[in-house]
Parts: structure tokens; sequence; C-alpha cells
């Protein structure tokens, strides 16, 4: 019985006895006590990097299909549900290419030049890493697996404008077998037998295009392999390292949409593809919308200081 029916009070935790008694007072220092015996583990970082675990929210990547086409769709639901408001996209419409001038492409369609399976594809995207808190709420987001998080943890730059990664950045690059985009869907499928896994690497109608549209690209020879058989089909890759150079030489050959936001000429420099706000060039003192939007600085020296 409680106090409560009339009986004394008996506590529910047993009372300690009279050797426990007299240790009440250090009973808190068990655990220092008990750890000042055990070999110290130092991780010694940066010179013995330790594995993460398998979900570690790190960097993220924009995955691509077997067949090279991209799986963002520039829908934007990531950048709706960052609760830091870190994320950017602009999407555009896979009809509006170059390679389609004088076509009609609809969503459905196999046929025409796409970047991504259906009728849209992500131009522009970015990342603040000044804002991310790693939360993982925009791959829960993402409705076709398009972005996920890699294990790249080590994110630091110089400038703020420095950790604004465009899409040249996280878009993970072409696997051997892959065939550089844009190019068509595969023949007599649309973008739901895409989401169901049924596209396993490129067709011989898709190299065949690629062939006639960039006879030079150099993805031609390995998904020619995986077409007729002769090389296995291709798998994910991932970034090791942020591509500071810019894009790999398959992207250049592609033409502009195949980075984006980034087009490069022949003499090596980059300007803006489209009229958005990514960065124009990778020159000290540029600055595009989403520098201003962190707030960033044109870099030491220059004497101009941007401020939202």
């Amino acid at each position: 019985m409680n106090e409560h029916q009339g009986g004394e009070y008996q506590p529910l935790r047993p009372k300690p006895g009279a050797i426990g008694e007299i240790f009440a007072p250090v009973a808190g220092f068990g655990v220092t006590l008990s750890s000042m015996f055990k070999p110290t583990v130092t991780e010694q970082y940066p010179r013995e990097k330790v594995p993460t675990q398998r979900r570690f929210h790190g960097r993220h990547q924009l995955n691509r299909y077997a067949d090279g086409l991209e799986k963002c769709i520039g829908c934007e639901l990531c950048a709706w549900a960052c609760p830091a408001d870190a994320i950017y996209v602009e999407g555009a419409s896979n009809a509006a290419l170059p390679q389609n001038a004088g076509l009609q492409v609809n969503a459905d369609d196999s046929q025409g030049a796409h970047m991504s399976p259906g009728e849209r594809y992500g131009s522009v995207y970015q990342i603040n890493y000044l804002r991310c808190i790693f939360c993982g709420l925009c791959i829960e987001a993402c409705p076709t697996r398009a972005l996920t998080m890699t294990n790249d943890f080590e994110l630091a730059g110089k400038t703020r404008a420095g950790m604004i990664y465009e899409k040249q950045d996280l878009l993970a690059p072409l696997s051997e077998g892959m065939l550089a985009a844009p190019h068509p869907m595969v023949e007599g499928s649309t973008d739901t037998n895409y989401y169901s896994g049924d596209v396993l690497g490129p067709t011989a109608a898709q190299v065949d295009w690629v062939r006639e549209h960039r006879p030079d690209d150099p993805t031609l020879d390995a998904a020619e392999a995986v077409a007729s058989g002769k090389a296995p089909a291709p798998t994910q890759r991932q970034h090791e390292v942020r591509p500071d150079e810019g894009p790999g030489a398959a992207e250049k050959s592609a033409g502009a949409a195949a980075v984006g936001s980034v087009r490069v000429l022949a003499d090596g420099s980059q300007v803006d593809a489209v009229e958005t706000g990514a960065r124009a060039t990778s020159e000290p003192g540029s600055t595009s919308a989403a520098d201003l939007t962190a707030g960033a600085s044109t870099g030491p020296g220059t004497g101009t200081e941007v401020r939202a």
C-alpha cells in the first residue's frame, strides 16, 4: 500500500545496503574509474582515416541510370524539403535541347534527345554547404533516387563561394559502358521502365544516335561493347574528390547541356549555358545569385564585399 491508501510509502527503487551507503557519494565516478585503466583509442586523423558507417550522411551525389541518362528530373522536391534552404534547383524541358530542334518530344517518347527520362531534367543544381545540416530530408523527398548521400565528409573550402557545389560537382561520373547524355531513351521504353530498373545499359540504337550526332564522343566504344554483349553492364560510380578542374572529356564532348549550367569553350574557359543564377566563371572575383544568397565576398584583394 502507498501513503494515499493509509499505509507507509515504499519506494520502488530498492534501498542500497550498508556497502552501497558507504560508496554512494563516489558512485558517479564509477564509469570514470573503470575507463582509466583501459587502453586509449585515438584516431590519427588525417594520417589514418577510419571508414565511416555505411549510412553516414556525407556529401551529396546525383546519380545516373545504366545507359548514362541522369536520374534527376528537376522536380525541386529536394529544395522544398530542405529545412536550411541550402538547395537550389532549376528544371528544364528535354524538348528544349538543341538536338531536338524541329522535333515533337513527349514525356513518354523515346525519340529525340534526353538528359533524363521523361519530360524534364535538372539544368541547374546547387547545394550550399555553408547551410546544409546533412539531415537527409532531401534524399527522402527524391522520387527517383537521383539524390543520395555519400561517405565523403571532408568538405572544406577557402572561400564562401567555393562551398556552393554545382551540378558538375555533384553529378556522378560516367562509368565504363555508360553513354554520355544527351541521347534518346531506350527504344520502346517510358520513364516508368527506368524507375523500375528495367534499363540495364545502353542499346545499339542509342549508340548509333550518338555516333551520328557526336562521332568523336569518347564513350562510344565502351557503350558499343556493352550494347553488343561483349562487356558487362555498367555500375554506378562515386566521386572520390571534387572535380575542381571542371567537367570531364565525355561531358565536354556532349555539349553544354551535359554539365547543366556550365559550358566549356574551345579555349577551356567556362560560360553560362543558360540564363540562370549559376556561377558564370571560376575566376576569382566573380559573383552569382548563389553567392549573393550566401553573403559571399568576392575574395581578398578585390576591395568589394557583397551582402544579401
